[in-house]
C-alpha cells in the first residue's frame, strides 16, 4: 500500500465524522496523477508554500507601516500565526489538519502592499473593485507557476475565498481558518501596539480582559478551548455568546484605537497616495509594465493586468518603483 493511501485510510479511521478528508475532497478542477506520499491537501500546503506570492508575503504590511524594529509583524507571520492556532483548533476537534493548514497558509495571498490602506485604494479605483480574499483565489488559480495556476483542491479554495465576508467556508477546516485569522490579528496587534507604545495592557477594557484574559497567550489560549468546546457537534465553528462578545468588543477596541487614526497608522495616508498613482500610471501608460504583463492585457483587460501587478507588489517593491517613477534621480543621491 502506498503511503498516501494509508494516510487517508488512517484518516477515514481517526478524524471525525465531521472531518474533510481526502475521500471526501471534491478535486481539482484539472484532474491530475495521484502523489505516492502526500495527500491532495498536503500536496496543495506545499505548494502555497513554494509559491512566489507566498514569499513576497515577507515584505508585506500586517498593520504597522514601516516601523522600527525587527519584532513587528508582517503578513508572513501573521500568516504563519493564523495556521498555527487553526492547526490547534483543528487537532482539537479531530478535524483535518492538512487542509486546515492549507487554507490557512494561503488565505492571504493575494494581499496589497501597505496592508489594507493599499486594499482600500485598488478598491476604490478599481471599476470592479477589489477584495484581498478574491485576489487570493486569481493568485493560486491563475497568476502563480506563469499563469498556470497551482490547480488546488474545491476545498483550499473554497477556504481562502470565504475567509472573510459573508460566505462562510463550506468546511467546518474552513471555517475554522475564519476564526483564527481574527484571533491572531486580534490579538498580535495588541502585542505591536503594545510594543510600539500605541495602547497599554490597562488600556483594553476591563470586561474584554476579565472574559478573554489579561494577556496575549491567555487570550489565544482561551479562545482556542472555547471554540473546541462549543464546535464538537461538528454544527459549525463557534464561540459560546459570552466570548464571541468580548471578542467583537475587543476588535472595536482595536479599530477605535489602533487601526484608525493612531500614531501606527500616520504613514497610511502617503502608502495610500502611493498606490493610488501606481495604479493610474500603469493604466495610463500600460508599455511601461513587465512584458510578461503586457502580453497579457488583451486577454485579461488593461485594467485587471495592472491591478494584478500592483496588488502583487510587495511593500519595498512599491516605494522603488514609486522612486522610480516620479522622483527625480538627482533627490536620490
Amino acid at each position: 500500500m502506498k503511503i498516501r493511501e494509508l494516510t487517508e485510510e488512517l484518516e477515514e479511521k481517526n478524524l471525525s465524522e465531521f472531518a474533510c478528508t481526502n475521500r471526501r475532497s471534491k478535486g481539482r478542477l484539472h484532474a491530475e496523477e495521484k502523489c505516492d506520499i502526500r495527500t491532495d491537501f498536503q500536496r496543495d500546503r506545499d505548494r502555497i508554500i513554494y509559491s512566489k506570492a507566498f514569499r513576497r508575503l515577507k515584505h508585506k504590511t500586517q498593520v504597522f507601516i514601516s516601523p522600527e524594529g525587527d519584532h513587528y509583524r508582517t503578513r508572513l507571520t501573521h500568516t504563519l500565526e493564523v495556521s498555527q492556532i487553526a492547526r490547534t483548533i483543528a487537532r482539537g476537534l479531530r478535524l483535518n489538519e492538512d487542509l486546515t493548514e492549507a487554507i490557512a497558509l494561503g488565505h492571504d495571498l493575494g494581499h496589497t502592499p501597505f496592508g489594507h490602506a493599499g486594499e482600500r485604494v485598488l478598491n476604490e479605483l478599481c471599476s470592479f473593485g477589489f477584495k484581498h480574499n478574491e485576489q487570493s483565489v486569481r493568485v493560486v488559480e491563475y497568476l502563480e507557476k506563469e499563469r498556470k495556476g497551482l490547480n488546488l483542491t474545491f476545498e483550499v479554495l473554497d477556504g481562502i475565498r470565504c475567509h472573510t465576508g459573508e460566505a462562510l467556508p463550506s468546511t467546518l477546516e474552513g471555517q475554522i481558518v475564519r476564526y483564527a485569522d481574527k484571533i491572531a490579528y486580534i490579538n498580535h496587534d495588541i502585542e505591536d501596539a503594545i510594543r510600539g507604545g500605541v495602547i497599554s495592557e490597562s488600556d483594553i477594557p476591563a470586561a474584554c480582559s476579565e472574559i478573554l484574559g489579561n494577556t496575549s497567550s491567555r487570550r489565544i489560549n482561551n479562545m482556542v478551548v472555547n471554540i473546541i468546546e462549543n464546535s464538537a457537534d461538528g454544527k459549525g465553528i463557534r464561540m459560546s455568546s459570552e466570548f464571541q462578545q468580548a471578542t467583537n468588543e475587543l476588535r472595536s477596541f482595536m479599530f477605535e484605537k489602533v487601526y484608525i487614526g493612531s500614531i501606527a497608522k500616520k504613514e497610511e495616508s502617503k502608502a495610500e497616495r502611493m498606490i493610488k498613482e501606481l495604479f493610474l500610471y500603469f493604466l495610463n501608460n500600460p508599455k511601461e509594465l513587465p512584458l510578461d504583463y503586457q502580453n497579457h492585457i488583451e486577454t485579461d483587460g488593461v485594467e485587471q493586468v495592472v491591478l494584478d501587478y500592483v496588488a502583487g507588489m510587495t511593500d519595498r517593491y512599491a516605494v522603488r518603483k514609486f522612486q522610480q517613477i516620479f522622483v527625480p534621480v538627482s533627490w536620490l543621491n
